[in-house]
């Protein structure tokens, strides 16, 4: 005899749904929960609280599986996925992750903009048909390329996704525009040796900060001042398993689940488990 359980029946015979490991606390949900969108007057009523939503979005996160292994004591995976959508087309993990980044940094004792910041890109491969994908010839890897910049913590402050085939100072002239937008009291930006040539004499002419390359030693192992912490930054990133391959179509997606892994660390940073 096969015993099939749903959450309806557990809830009628009086046992409670027991908590994941990606569950928000109650104090990270407080934190969060003015950055969500409010109740609209019209249409029905939302039966399905914002808490649980993010709490399965999470779990997809972390355990890097698709929408429709979504345990049974979630709402259905096509209501969590809706809103995930919206809320990723909306660019509202965006949105929270700059007023996440901002709150951390004050509590670290530092001013909410950013002087200095560290760029730095990742190539990360197709694990199925995907849009804008690309070769990256110098890793050899097909897939579509991360560009990220973080401060001197090592928040996450901006990322663009491109084609693997784009260069890395291609890319940061894309990456580096929005960041004299976001953050106009920047003064210095620091990059590897992958940045080196005409992007230094450009970014001269076009903006107020500096672009600074650090090279890695050639005779022996060093840590290089400063390009460290946007390498522990992609390690805090990889910890989230749908970060392991890029299974989107859409680089929107992948952008959207980038964030959302940064406004996990900051919520566990603002308010440790």
């Amino acid at each position: 005899m096969v015993l099939i359980c749903t959450v309806e029946w557990l809830v009628l015979c009086g046992f409670a749904r027991m908590a994941y490991y990606t569950d928000l606390t109650d104090e990270q949900y407080a934190i969060i929960l003015p950055m969500l969108p409010t109740q609209q007057s019209m249409g029905r009523p939302r039966k399905i609280a914002f808490r649980v939503i993010l709490n399965a979005i999470f779990y997809v996160l972390r355990g890097g599986i698709p929408w429709r292994m979504l345990p049974n004591d979630f709402p259905p995976w096509q209501t969590v996925y809706y809103y995930y959508n919206t809320w990723s087309k909306l660019g509202l993990f965006t949105a929270i992750n700059e007023r996440l980044v901002k709150d951390v940094r004050v509590a670290a004792g530092r001013n909410e903009q950013p002087s200095a910041v560290i760029i730095d890109s990742k190539t990360s491969p197709n694990a199925a048909k995907a849009k804008d994908k690309g070769y990256d010839a110098g890793k050899k890897t097909k897939g579509r390329k991360w560009h990220i910049g973080v401060d001197v913590l090592g928040l996450l402050l901006l990322c663009r996704i491109t084609s693997a085939s784009i260069q890395d100072r291609d890319g940061a002239k894309l990456l580096l525009s929005v960041l004299n937008e976001k953050f106009p009291g920047l003064l210095k930006i620091w990059a590897d040796g992958g940045y080196r040539g005409k992007l230094v004499q450009w970014v001269a002419k076009t903006f107020a900060f500096v672009l600074e390359i650090i090279l890695r030693p050639t005779k022996a192992f060093k840590v290089c001042p400063w390009r460290w912490i946007v390498e522990r930054t992609f390690g805090w990133l990889n910890w989230q398993r749908r970060l392991s391959k890029d299974y989107e179509y859409l680089p929107r997606n992948q952008q959207a689940w980038i964030y959302l892994a940064s406004i996990n660390y900051l919520l566990h940073r603002l308010a440790p488990e």
